[in-house]
């Protein structure tokens, strides 16, 4: 079994996945988080990532609804900030991550930019609830990724 173990191992066990890999394993770091968001679109989004069938249009469709409810739910940082709705923005943010072009994302990986907004929604949630430990969203990440090597090979 691979163990990853750091942000460096990942990233670079990311960057060796090919695109609809690199989707998948997005939309399983995002199913990680998805409670956070209760939006429909978002999670079609997620679905879609997961499924290697998916249509092209289907594709531009659920990465438009995903694209918009994080805009609808994004918040200025400040002192009155709603935690819990900047966590929704980053869930969504991180579905509409797992379903754009590499072109668009910087750095190229759609896996790595929607593991990083799932743990932003995480950070967001832990801040607001006082519960958890920062480092345990990219544990579950480093988890999600070893397994899903694993059974590819």
């Amino acid at each position: 079994m691979q163990t990853i173990t750091n942000d460096q191992e990942f990233r670079r066990a990311l960057e060796q996945l090919p695109l609809d890999e690199q989707r998948i394993a997005a939309g399983r770091f995002v199913e990680n988080v998805l409670g956070l968001c209760k939006e429909s679109t978002v999670h079609r989004a997620v679905a879609l990532a997961l499924n290697p069938d998916r249509s092209d249009s289907d594709v531009e469709q659920a990465l438009r609804g995903a694209k918009s409810h994080a805009t609808k739910t994004y918040t200025a940082c400040g002192s009155d900030t709603d935690w819990l709705a900047q966590a929704e923005h980053f869930a969504a943010a991180a579905a509409a991550a797992c379903l754009q072009s590499p072109e668009i994302v910087k750095g190229g990986n759609v896996a790595w930019k929607a593991a990083m907004e799932a743990r932003m929604a995480r950070n967001c949630e832990m801040i607001e609830t006082g519960e958890g430990e920062p480092a345990s969203e990219a544990q579950q990440q480093y988890r999600i990724l070893s397994e899903m090597l694993d059974a590819d090979r």
